[in-house]
């Protein structure tokens, strides 16, 4: 069945691959980079149909003429500009704790916390199989939060209940030889980890 599931993510490539050859160009791509006007406004009507789109023609003038007086930064400009230093160390930061928040050691190590959870061999890839499938609704339910709570909070608040998780699973697996039910304790914490990574950071 892997084979098959691992397979399955080409058809969908296969699908977009077929059918990118007719959804129209970006009608800011092709005012902007193209500088193709009429181009800009057949896409336009093409997306958003026939009517007077000439108020968002004007915005992407407006969004050109913007780019024009922005001066291009090479990477070690960008990093001694003294004005985009609070941004680039804030980029640097969400960046670090991303890749150090334990999301990789929850995927490696979950399938042994299954397995010592006393779950049947066979069923093991298909409780992964769930945790990915959390992780990805999770994602969808973020996209509807974002607008609602911003992304401060949504940082703030992810990284806080993935801590207290990992705390929590941390005990759980320190106490899983005394008592029987701390194994099924550490698949929730593991679901409830990956609900929260997937819905903040």
């Amino acid at each position: 069945l892997w084979p098959w599931l691992l397979a399955s993510s080409g058809l969908a490539a296969l699908v977009q691959l077929v059918t990118l050859p007719f959804f129209p160009d970006s009608p800011s791509y092709l005012l902007i980079q193209k500088g193709n006007e009429e181009a800009c406004r057949k896409a336009i009507r093409k997306l958003w149909g026939e009517g007077d789109h000439q108020a968002e023609i004007d915005d992407i003038m407006k969004e050109k003429g913007a780019m024009a007086s922005t001066k291009t930064l090479r990477v070690l400009e960008v990093i001694k500009e003294r004005s985009l230093r609070w941004q680039l160390y804030f980029l640097m930061t969400v960046m670090t704790t991303l890749q150090l928040c334990g999301i990789n050691a929850i995927y490696f190590y979950s399938f042994e916390v299954f397995h010592t959870a006393k779950f049947e061999e066979y069923l093991i890839p298909y409780v992964s199989l769930g945790i990915g499938l959390c992780e990805c609704l999770s994602s969808i339910l973020c996209s509807t939060l974002i607008d609602r709570f911003g992304r401060k909070v949504l940082l703030w608040g992810g990284y806080t209940l993935m801590c207290s998780v990992l705390a929590l699973l941390t005990m759980t697996l320190s106490l899983q030889h005394r008592f029987f039910w701390m194994h099924y304790f550490s698949v929730i914490l593991i679901f409830l980890f990956v609900v929260f990574y997937g819905s903040g950071p």
